[in-house]
């Protein structure tokens, strides 16, 4: 038996569990009664032990689960996949296991392949460098012109804007008015925007990584060449995803029980406002992830997510750097690319296969 090799190598505490719940486990996901083999290995027993471990052994840590992962017994995807139609009703429950210990930290993690989704609910992707203020930017336009002027191709409308910005420090809040210059495509669907302490680059239309960074670049080499700061002090990439309409009840199906919340309840029905925050530090980065559901005309961020007259679901996802180093175009287009790879696996790690299908993603 399976169980008798894996003893050697197994925590007491795991074969305590061994015995719980195996027949309800298989009774649950519709496993047959006879045992299958493939490669030597009795499948439906060794299903039916992870399955319960998980359940009744939460605790246990991935190290101590090591040695019982799939491709640690040489068991793989592609081999059950080619296997007789005989262990076909394995391959649903396996495929599920198999994902759930090769599960790897999102925020550490290798990153997911990326699947292009052709209706992405992805409302707004935003990069922003803040940097020491050259407040020539908001008192001569002469300054501006040839910032302008490299980017005018691409941007070729400008507008000048009065912003608020609001500076949150321990005890108090301020709200000062600058001088921001707006520039965008003739679609309105991207923008650049420079003050005299930050650059910013947005879209409404986001197609790619590869198209997102190279636009990235762009505006950093303009700024290099015609603003010149001396300092590059924060570095952030935000992804903002909404969901609306008969998807918001859907939802359950499109996101991981972690992410689902109270929406994942009996108690659903009766939530018009639920929004989790998660704050999470990295060696050189910070990661802020919110998702959950708004009531119609509500946003937790106006000027990033406009309201719409309906009920929706967000998941904004926002990495960040804010360790002051010199300004080095590679370096922080080099970062920005970091950033966005890993804003992905999060991405990936909080929505379902479900969720890839249902906005045109092919698996």
């Amino acid at each position: 038996m399976l169980f008798r090799t894996m003893v050697g190598r197994m925590p007491y505490t795991i074969l305590n569990c061994v015995n719980l719940g195996i027949a309800a486990t298989r009774r649950s996901i519709g496993w047959r009664g006879q045992a299958t083999h493939l490669g030597g290995y009795d499948v439906s027993a060794y299903c039916a032990f992870v399955v319960q471990t998980i359940r009744f052994l939460n605790c246990v840590t991935n190290h101590e689960f090591a040695s019982i992962r799939l491709n640690a017994l040489g068991l793989n995807l592609a081999k059950l996949d080619s296997t007789s139609h005989n262990t076909s009703h394995l391959q649903k429950p396996l495929r599920y296991l198999y994902l759930m210990y090769s599960e790897n930290d999102p925020l550490t993690g290798p990153i997911p392949q990326e699947i292009p989704l052709l209706d992405a609910p992805l409302v707004r992707v935003i990069a922003q460098l803040r940097f020491p203020a050259v407040l020539n930017v908001e008192t001569k336009r002469e300054f501006v012109a040839p910032f302008q002027e490299a980017l005018r191709q691409t941007y070729p409308v400008l507008r000048q804007e009065q912003a608020q910005e609001v500076a949150v420090e321990p005890g108090s809040m301020s709200v000062k008015q600058q001088l921001v210059w707006r520039f965008s495509d003739l679609e309105g669907h991207w923008r650049v925007s420079l003050a005299s302490g930050f650059v910013a680059l947005e879209t409404t239309r986001y197609t790619s990584r590869a198209d997102f960074i190279k636009r990235l670049r762009q505006v950093l080499e303009a700024l290099e060449a015609h603003v010149q700061p001396s300092l590059a002090d924060r570095l952030g990439i935000r992804y903002i995803d909404r969901i609306e309409g008969n998807a918001v009840d859907e939802i359950v199906n499109l996101v991981r029980p972690e992410v689902r919340g109270i929406l994942g309840t009996g108690a659903a029905t009766h939530a018009i406002h639920s929004l989790s925050e998660s704050m999470f530090e990295l060696p050189d980065a910070r990661v802020v992830a919110r998702w959950g559901r708004l009531p119609p005309g509500a946003s937790v961020d106006p000027s990033a997510i406009e309201p719409v007259n309906k009920l929706s679901w967000i998941l904004d996802l926002d990495m960040s750097s804010v360790q002051p180093r010199p300004f080095d175009v590679d370096a922080l287009v080099s970062e920005a690319q970091g950033f966005v790879e890993r804003i992905y696996g999060v991405f990936r790690w909080a929505v379902t296969d479900d969720f890839l299908r249902r906005y045109g993603g092919k698996l």
